[in-house]
């Protein structure tokens, strides 16, 4: 059995080829950078060479990409915007209308200049992936199935933050299901308001095998769990700590007895 999974932070993504027939520690790794870091590197060469861009593609994660936007902006230039891939910077197209974006339909974007420079946005991007280790004499058919994990805030309705909307929701979550995998989803499972899981469902779906989704810091905490030192106590504290998020489950006999998060920049002793 073979299954890919790929966890996609702000900093990296990291990529693992789990095979049944290989030692675990003999499995294939890549650490590779984030699909946000690589939107970033094409945003600023463009600002670069004072080129307007448009964003297409699907709605992804991260703030490096959404501030190198910001920056191509404020340098004078034009940013255009299919409406899914503007939802990266913003759920809210309204705001995204006020920063200076144009939002452009399919049609609009076919009409555009040449010299507009078209970036695709998504956070899995699974024919890159196949094509870096296929370079290695890896193949990726056969599989039995892959696993994606994000960090996804949802989209808030109006007048609810970001964060109270994803507190809420992890909320739901532990008191429906107490458990980690709650926060794992089969692709036609995916909660509609989780737009960046949504998203990755989207790309991948020309895959012939199931795609499970997950919130990753959750999927970190329960892949802590496998270790035998740490399954062996009863009540247990885990911690993911992440560039730009920091989350801390404290389990027990029962489940989940408790978490935390916050912004791991604003975390002190």
């Amino acid at each position: 059995m073979r299954i890919l999974a790929v966890d996609i932070g702000t900093g990296t993504q990291d990529i693992f080829l789990y095979d049944s027939q290989l030692d675990l520690e003999n499995s294939y790794k890549l650490v590779l950078p984030s699909p946000t870091m690589i939107i970033r590197s094409k945003l600023r060469q463009a600002t670069r060479q004072r080129q307007a861009v448009l964003l297409a593609g699907v709605t992804m994660g991260g703030r490096p990409s959404s501030w190198a936007v910001e920056a191509h902006l404020n340098a004078g230039l034009v940013v255009y915007a299919l409406p899914d891939a503007a939802r990266s910077i913003n759920d809210d197209l309204e705001r995204i209308q006020a920063t200076g974006i144009t939002l452009v339909s399919d049609d609009e974007a076919l009409r555009l200049p040449a010299t507009v420079q078209r970036i695709e946005l998504g956070d899995f991007n699974f024919p890159l992936i196949s094509h870096t280790l296929k370079q290695f004499s890896v193949s990726l058919t056969h599989l039995a199935a892959v696993a994606v994990a994000v960090f996804d805030h949802g989209d808030a309705p109006r007048g609810i933050s970001d964060r109270r909307f994803r507190f809420d929701y992890l909320d739901r979550r532990i008191r429906a299901e107490n458990r980690l995998s709650a926060f794992a989803y089969c692709r036609q499972d995916i909660p509609p308001s989780m737009t960046r899981l949504q998203a990755v469902g989207r790309s991948a779906n020309g895959l012939p095998v199931p795609l499970v989704v997950m919130d990753t810091a959750p999927a970190a905490v329960l892949g802590a769990t496998f270790d035998p030192q740490v399954a062996a106590r009863p009540r247990i504290m885990i911690a993911n700590i992440g560039n730009f998020h920091t989350l801390a489950f404290r389990l027990g006999p029962t489940g989940v007895e408790g978490m935390f998060e916050h912004h791991t920049g604003e975390i002190d002793l």
